[in-house]
Parts: C-alpha cells; sequence; structure tokens
C-alpha cells in the first residue's frame, strides 16, 4: 500500500521490470501454475524477504539450496510478523536479522548467519528497519556465496528464548496510561508510522504525533529544570503546560509529555497549541482502558 491507500508495486517488482527480468505475482504460492512454472525454471535457491505466507513442503523442497528467509531478528528472539516493532516496544538494547532455511513453520528453520545491530535510543521503527535493510541485504549476500562454498552449517534454533511478535491491531495503538512513561514511549517509537498511538480525551480520540518521556527529555537536553518528582496524579491526568508540551501522568508517578497531536480530520499541530485552542487545563483526565495492557506489548 502506498499513500492513499491504493496497491502499488513492491520495489523488487520494479526492479525486474526495469532490468527485463521476468515476474509472477501470483496471490498465493499454492497456486499449482505458479509451482508448475518454479519446476520449470529448477531454481538453485529462492530468497524470501517480509512475505507473509507459509510455504509447505513441496515448495521448500523444490529449490535444490533451499528456501533462504531474511527475518528481521535475532532469532529465535521475535518469531513473527512484526520483529521489529516488537523489539523497540519492549526496550530490547540490540537487535539485528537472520538468514535461516525455512521450514512449515513459522520463522522456525535452521539459522545461517546472524548480524547485530544496537537499537539507539530514540530510535523509531522506520529508522531501525532501515539500517536492519541494509546490513540484512549484505548478510543474504554473504549467505548465498557460503550456500553455494558449502561454508555455512546450518544450526537448529534453542528453544529456550523463543518469543512471538504477531501482526499489530488498531488495538495495539491505544495508549495505557496505567504504563510507566518509557514503556508507552517505546510503545509510540516501536509502532510507527502504524497503528501509531492513539488516546481518547472527551470521548473523542486523539492522536500522538510525538511524544517522550519528560525524565529523558530534561536529561537529554542539559536543561536546568529539573526532573520532576514522582506525582500523585491517577495516570491519565492532564498535569499541565511546560515549555515543551502538555505532560500527562502515567504509571509508576512517571509523566509522558506530548509534542505533537492531531484529532481526525484536522492537522497535526503541537501539543500546546492544542492545549491552548481547546482550553484545555491540568486535572483534565484521559480516558483509561478498561483492560489493562501487557507492559510492552507482551511476550
Amino acid at each position: 500500500m502506498g499513500r492513499g491507500r491504493r496497491l502499488v508495486q513492491p520495489p523488487v517488482a520494479e526492479a525486474a521490470v526495469r532490468h527485463g527480468l521476468p515476474l509472477a505475482q501470483p496471490e498465493t504460492v499454492r497456486d499449482p501454475a505458479f509451482m508448475s512454472l518454479l519446476e520449470s525454471h529448477a531454481p538453485d535457491v529462492a530468497v524470501v524477504v517480509a512475505f507473509g505466507q507459509i510455504f509447505r513442503a513441496p515448495l521448500l523442497a523444490l529449490p535444490r539450496l533451499g528456501c533462504i528467509n531474511l527475518h528481521a531478528s535475532l532469532l529465535p528472539r521475535w518469531r513473527g510478523a512484526a520483529p521489529i516493532q516488537a523489539a523497540i516496544a519492549h526496550g530490547d538494547p540490540e537487535t539485528g536479522v537472520t538468514t535461516m532455511r525455512m521450514n512449515t513453520g513459522l520463522d522456525s528453520g535452521p539459522m545461517l548467519l546472524q548480524e547485530t545491530l544496537t537499537v539507539g535510543a530514540r530510535e523509531t521503527c522506520p529508522e531501525l528497519a532501515e539500517r536492519l535493510a541494509e546490513v540484512g541485504a549484505e548478510l543474504m549476500v554473504r549467505t548465498l556465496r557460503a550456500l553455494e562454498a558449502e561454508t555455512v552449517v546450518p544450526r537448529e534454533q534453542p528453544e529456550q528464548g523463543v518469543t512471538l511478535a504477531p501482526r499489530l491491531t488498531k488495538a495495539d495503538g491505544i495508549v495505557d496510561w496505567r504504563q510507566p512513561a518509557v514503556v508507552i514511549d517505546r510503545a509510540w517509537r516501536g509502532y510507527q508510522p502504524w497503528p501509531g498511538l492513539t488516546a481518547t480525551l472527551d470521548e473523542q480520540p486523539l492522536k500522538l504525533l510525538a511524544v517522550e518521556p519528560v525524565s529523558h527529555a530534561e536529561a537529554a537536553s542539559g536543561s536546568d529544570v529539573d526532573v520532576p518528582a514522582p506525582h500523585p496524579s491517577e495516570p491519565g491526568t492532564v498535569l499541565g503546560l511546560d515549555h515543551e508540551g502538555v505532560r500527562v501522568a502515567c504509571g509508576n508517578g512517571s509523566t509522558l509529555r506530548l509534542l505533537r497531536v492531531q484529532r481526525p480530520g484536522r492537522a497535526g499541530t503541537t501539543a500546546s497549541a492544542w492545549f491552548h485552542g481547546e482550553r484545555r487545563q491540568a486535572g483534565d483526565r484521559f480516558a483509561v482502558p478498561e483492560e489493562a495492557a501487557p507492559v510492552g506489548g507482551g511476550e
């Protein structure tokens, strides 16, 4: 999907057309015609990246060197559709990319090579994804060369340390103010650009376009302003306006600063402009979900 939710060609398809290469785009890899096409090519190897379908045994067995998947995590951690989002939302200090020989399970095949990256303190999902893509492309080339030279030995994934990163839903982006501010901030960074974070005030959604934990902001800026002491306010309570934005009470006495926000059907604006424009005041309360969200999105 591109902007405006319109279907667009993926970059691989565009490159194939540009270079005059044969291109097939089946709706499902189970299509008999697609299988027949692959068999006619007798492929040495199949490279799979960010593809949301499970391969059946006949397809997995077709390439001489197997079907090789590039997964954006340090397997066996974060198997599933949203590994980059999960790594950020859970505060992982590092993540990476793994090449593996696919089997009929979900990201459970034998590992080939891995590369580790440190997750930046304020890095968002798109930023980390871009870095992982660059490293992953190089890792895939190394993997293919090693397979051809028979210098890499597949390693079974350990059972210990397996975690799942299922596909995100809109519900994942609902703010639970009972969580500490750092956890909400991690979710905001991890859930960019979708589903993002959305809070509810006066029964109307408010999208949080930019946020930061107050303690981090003060420490990083080197400001002379003291980090506020833990507050006694209920989570979701608007604490007031400061020089950067709007402060909101979160779990464990922590504070989240809203920097930019957006009401439905309106342009995004600074939190300060929203605060004044809607005549908000300290003591206003954001809604808290009925069910508590798992810390960091759950495992």
